[in-house]
């Protein structure tokens, strides 16, 4: 049974993270299975995109269609609420308060929120406190949010920017910290809510629905390019690395 780090750059359009001049880049692709086109969900927003990340189904399933959460009509279990009925100790580590709300609070060992709108470099900091956690506790699964690409690169400065690139860069600086930091037995996944044009993200265009997924660790071949990936087959591949069922309302597959 597997431990999973998923990591998550706010915005990170694949071409950006190819581009962002950060060695790392090289390295974390040939040692993982990737989709560089692996499919966002529409409308291409940050909550309703994590909504789909960690419930599986589409924004029109689970009913989240703005950044403002409304309670689910027909409620999906997320990963972590699955993990939960399983033991698993789960904790999120994020820079944006909205995320509280992708499962019961209840559900998570430790939630760690510290807001982007009022601190400098929050992914350095947020990841510091990842990792020490990590470290001390050897949660079962981890979700470490990185938030500085989407509103200092991308909305304030545009999408594929000098600046874009450069914390795009610094994200992979992060990522590169916790892969190096990683206790033996845990898969490390990489991956984005959406991607954006000019500054703004939410259409329907390639530039924005496009995201990158890495997935690496043990039961995952170095350098193996998939196709046709979904954000939706994220929490079932979580679920058959930790060795739980998937929820039935999940639409998405395993990717291992």
């Amino acid at each position: 049974m597997e431990k999973v780090v998923m990591i998550l750059v706010d915005g990170m359009r694949p071409d950006g993270m190819l581009q962002c001049g950060h060695p790392f880049v090289e390295e974390l692709l040939k040692k993982s299975t990737y989709d560089l086109n692996t499919r966002t969900m529409y409308p291409c927003i940050t909550l309703p995109c994590h909504m789909s990340l960690f419930h599986s189904v589409e924004p029109s399933r689970h009913g989240i269609l703005s950044n403002t959460y409304v309670p689910q009509v027909r409620p999906v279990d997320s990963i972590v609420d699955q993990l939960n009925k399983f033991d698993k100790k789960c904790a999120m580590f994020i820079t944006w308060e909205n995320l509280r709300d992708l499962s019961r609070p209840d559900h998570l060992h430790t939630c760690l929120c510290m807001n982007l709108h009022k601190m400098e470099d929050t992914d350095r900091k947020i990841t510091d406190k990842a990792i020490a956690y990590i470290q001390e506790e050897s949660p079962d699964f981890l979700f470490l949010y990185l938030g500085d690409t989407d509103e200092a690169g991308g909305h304030d400065n545009g999408w594929m920017s000098d600046i874009y690139l450069q914390v795009v860069n610094r994200a992979m600086g992060c990522i590169e910290k916790v892969y190096r930091s990683l206790p033996e037995g845990y898969t490390m996944i990489v991956l984005a809510d959406h991607g954006g044009h000019d500054r703004s993200h939410g259409t329907d265009t390639p530039e924005d629905m496009t995201i990158p997924v890495c997935i690496c660790g043990p039961k995952f071949a170095e350098g193996k390019e998939l196709q046709g990936t979904s954000i939706l087959d994220i929490a079932p591949t979580v679920a058959k690395l930790l060795e739980v069922p998937k929820v039935k309302e999940w639409e998405g597959k395993e990717l291992v």
